[in-house]
């Protein structure tokens, strides 16, 4: 349903539609008295002495409490009474109309409502005086009389409410109207009360003069006892609007309507047009100008006082007010007069001893009304509960923002980030995507261990500035926490989110400096989009981190989730409680593939590589026990293990008559066991194995990192004689120049340059660059992956040492390597202090 238009008020100088007839009524009714009366004008020494009177209780409006609900009351009734019997009617019109011009003068009226009261008076007396003269003539005052008198008063309350329902209905429209019609009842019963009061007191003058003494001293005990209940009434009313005040506070502090119940509780407190809250900005947090007013139902962002008031109330930390009842402040009294504005009082909101805005009340409702310096205490009161609720909203208000965003970089945390991931999927136009980009800044951890955390921060915040900056404006940039980061939007596909990935990841990389040093920064991305990977925020989160995961295996890629990573994921997740069963009970196994010189075909070493045999799962290949063993603590027990089989068939092998050199790889994670070293140290020891034997392979990704984290572990590793040898090298983004400050003595070409080598140029380039490069540092060069014979002689041909692979052996068993050894060795060749040479592969 359509809201009901509210009714347009009109200006209040259409109330003199009103007053002109009641001044033209005023008019014909004292002409016709004056008409009808035998004398009707006469004793003005009784009617100045009524006139006095009339102001006297015309200037005061007295306030009663009855059931809960306030009357304002004048008691002009009852020299009214009095002056009906005792003057002649137009003199009586003359007196009450003077009196009406001299307490509005008093209370300052605007001229509409000046003139209206006036015109209101006149007319009510007129008619009074003209009812009058219809009844019979009054003498002794009896039941007769009292008629007559009641009669003539009911006609001025009566004009009085026609007129001010009649200007009610005009300016604000007939429900206001109608409002006003409804407080006739209680002002005709005062009126009555009024009346019979104004009988009494004419029965006493009447009897005797001298009862004017003891209606004086009743009057002044009246007045007395007036004032100590008008005290205690405003004391009473002020603690209960107090009380209501901090309760709705409360309530409302935690909800984000404090201020919308502030405010109206301050204006309806202190009794005002106006109530205004300024809140300077402060941080994060933006100006705050909002003002109640008694018309409106909501908050305004117009204020009517002048800013210097606040911003000095603000400075100066006191309370700063202006109007009839203070004193000083000339100018700025003029200032509010200009703007309309009778008085204002401004009080600074504490928090500690920091000034946090201000509180601000304007014009006293009713037109004889003013703030007094009895409100400032009270006023100060509700300003003390104001700027605690306040200090308490912003500090709640703060615990919400950092609760949804990264403390660092101020991004939204994984909570902000799984609420907007639902409502995006929930609001998904049909043929979008809601698309999930997650960021793994690489090296991270090398940063901390390297540079310190500070540096990693650094890092940290500046990846999160450049993804902010180069993010579409509708997506939502967050920090999943650790080096991980989150981009989500709505796009029109897949295709779209893995091109916008892509275009992340290339924009934000790019050199960062810190104190002097360059970084290179890089991300692995992984993509999960919605429907295609997930109904749910929880689901697209988990798959996207798979995706991520598998494309840190690529340095510097972006990978799309596919089914096949979450059933990997799982497997490896399952394997873990066996892992450690699989290690307690022997079920892992050692192989061993030999490495062979590529000249003359002799076995120098074997390289050891872990083997194990699932019985629900078949076989588990070894990068995925090896990252099981990563992640569940136990990659020192495997090391040890293959490293005890390793030197134990080392110090078996019997062929040759010398122990077999054997080759082990280790995790970069091992390099950063201090206690390695000793270990192999103990290790060689107890097996009898001489170091020279022992060649430990660690992955390029992990020894040339870019920092010097490995470099302490790899040299005491040399100087207890073991060969250093990095594997897989030209996978990684490092050049043959980063070898030259790390000890080590062999590199490894990984086998997917040398498989290449008899098809792709690029890869025959790239292969023997490395074995120039290497001999000419020392090393010695392993081909990794030789399963031809082509491959072979091309190997030959640029100079490569040792080869391994399928062309002369797969990884086998100890026995079956036995086996394999005295099958291939050529017994001519079996010489004393020489390695036995094999048979040409056929």
């Amino acid at each position: 349903m359509a809201q009901r238009e509210r009714p347009r008020r009109r200006s209040t100088d259409h109330a003199w539609l009103i007053t002109g007839p009641l001044a033209l009524f005023a008019v014909v009714c004292a002409t016709v008295t004056a008409l009808v009366a035998d004398e009707p004008v006469g004793e003005w020494p009784q009617a100045a002495l009524l006139l006095v009177v009339m102001i006297g209780v015309g200037i005061p409006v007295l306030n009663f409490v009855v059931r809960r609900q306030s009357f304002g009351v004048t008691l002009t009734e009852i020299p009214l009474v009095v002056a009906l019997y005792l003057l002649p009617p137009l003199t009586v019109v003359v007196i009450y109309t003077v009196a009406s011009v001299v307490t509005q003068t008093r209370h300052r009226f605007s001229p509409a409502k000046f003139w209206f009261n006036v015109a209101k008076a006149a007319a009510g007396t007129s008619l009074a005086g003209l009812v009058l003269q219809a009844l019979p003539p009054m003498g002794v005052v009896g039941p007769g009389t009292w008629l007559s008198l009641f009669a003539a008063v009911t006609a001025v309350i009566l004009v009085s409410l026609a007129a001010v329902v009649g200007v009610h209905t005009l300016l604000q429209g007939w429900q206001a109207g109608r409002d006003a019609l409804r407080t006739a009842p209680p002002a005709l019963l005062t009126a009555a009360i009024n009346v019979s009061m104004g009988l009494i007191i004419l029965i006493a003058v009447t009897a005797t003069w001298w009862s004017l003494v003891l209606l004086a001293a009743l009057a002044a005990a009246l007045v007395l006892v007036y004032r100590s209940y008008a005290q205690f009434f405003r004391q009473h009313r002020t603690l209960a609007e107090m009380y209501d005040l901090t309760r709705a506070i409360a309530e409302r502090g935690q909800d984000g309507s404090l201020v919308d119940a502030l405010l109206g509780r301050v204006r309806a407190l202190m009794q005002a047009e106006y109530a205004t809250l300024w809140l300077p900005a402060q941080g994060r947090h933006p100006e705050v100008l909002l003002t109640a007013r008694v018309d409106d139902p909501g908050l305004l962002d117009v204020v009517p006082t002048p800013a210097t008031l606040r911003e000095r109330a603000a400075a100066e930390g006191r309370t700063i007010a202006v109007g009839r009842a203070f004193d000083g402040a000339q100018e700025a009294r003029r200032t509010l007069s200009d703007g309309k504005i009778k008085d204002v009082v401004v009080v600074p909101l504490r928090s500690g001893q920091a000034v946090i805005g201000t509180l601000e009340v304007a014009n006293r409702l009713s037109d004889v009304g003013h703030f007094s310096p009895g409100d400032i205490p009270i006023f100060e009161t509700v300003a003390a509960h104001a700027a605690v609720a306040l200090e308490n909203s912003r500090l709640v208000d703060r615990l919400r923002h950092d609760a949804y965003h990264d403390a660092l970089t101020k991004l939204p945390n994984r909570r902000r980030i799984v609420g907007a991931l639902d409502e995006s999927v929930r609001i998904r136009a049909p043929g979008e995507v809601v698309a999930l980009l997650l960021f793994d800044v690489d090296g991270l951890r090398q940063v901390n261990e390297s540079l310190g955390h500070a540096a990693g921060d650094k890092v940290l915040a500046e990846v999160a500035d450049r993804l902010r900056a180069c993010a579409p404006s509708a997506a939502l940039v967050g920090r999943a926490g650790g080096d991980e980061f989150l981009v989500t939007l709505r796009l029109e596909s897949v295709d779209a989110a893995l091109d916008l990935a892509a275009q992340l990841r290339e924009q934000i990389r790019d050199e960062m400096v810190f104190d002097g040093l360059t970084l290179d920064v890089d991300t692995a991305v992984g993509v999960a989009v919605h429907p295609d990977h997930g109904s749910d925020a929880a689901s697209l989160l988990q798959r996207v981190d798979l995706a991520a995961t598998a494309a840190k295996s690529v340095p510097g890629s972006v990978q799309l989730f596919n089914p096949a990573l979450e059933s990997r994921s799982l497997r490896r997740l399952g394997l873990a409680g066996d892992l450690r069963r699989a290690l307690d009970d022997g079920e892992l196994k050692v192989y061993f593939q030999p490495k062979v010189t590529l000249r003359d075909r002799r076995l120098v070493g074997v390289e050891c590589l872990a083997r194990w045999e699932h019985p629900a799962h078949g076989t588990v290949a070894p990068e995925d026990f090896v990252a099981v063993a990563e992640h569940t603590g136990q990659l020192g027990r495997l090391t040890e293990f293959v490293l005890r089989e390793g030197l134990r068939r080392s110090r078996d092998w019997t062929p040759g008559g010398q122990p077999l050199a054997v080759a082990v790889n280790l995790s970069a994670r091992t390099l950063t066991d201090q206690h390695f070293p000793a270990q192999v140290a103990e290790l060689l020891d107890e097996y009898g194995v001489p170091p020279h034997r022992l060649t430990l392979e660690i992955k390029e990704s992990g020894v040339l990192d870019g920092t010097d984290r490995p470099i302490p572990t790899l040299r005491r590793l040399r100087d207890l004689g073991v060969r250093l040898s990095v594997d897989d090298f030209g996978t990684g983004d490092s050049s043959l120049a980063h070898l030259r400050r790390l000890p080590v003595h062999e590199v490894k070409v990984d086998r997917s340059f040398v498989q290449g080598m008899a098809t792709d140029p690029g890869d025959l380039a790239i292969v023997n660059a490395v074995v120039t490069l290497s001999q000419q540092f020392g090393l010695a060069v392993v081909a990794e992956g030789v399963e031809s014979e082509l491959t072979l002689e091309l190997l030959q041909d640029i100079g490569c040492e040792i080869g391994q692979g399928f062309l002369f052996s797969r990884p086998l068993p100890y026995e079956r390597l036995e086996a394999w050894f005295g099958a291939q060795v050529d017994p001519e060749t079996i010489t004393a202090g020489e390695l036995p040479r094999l048979r040409v592969v056929p």
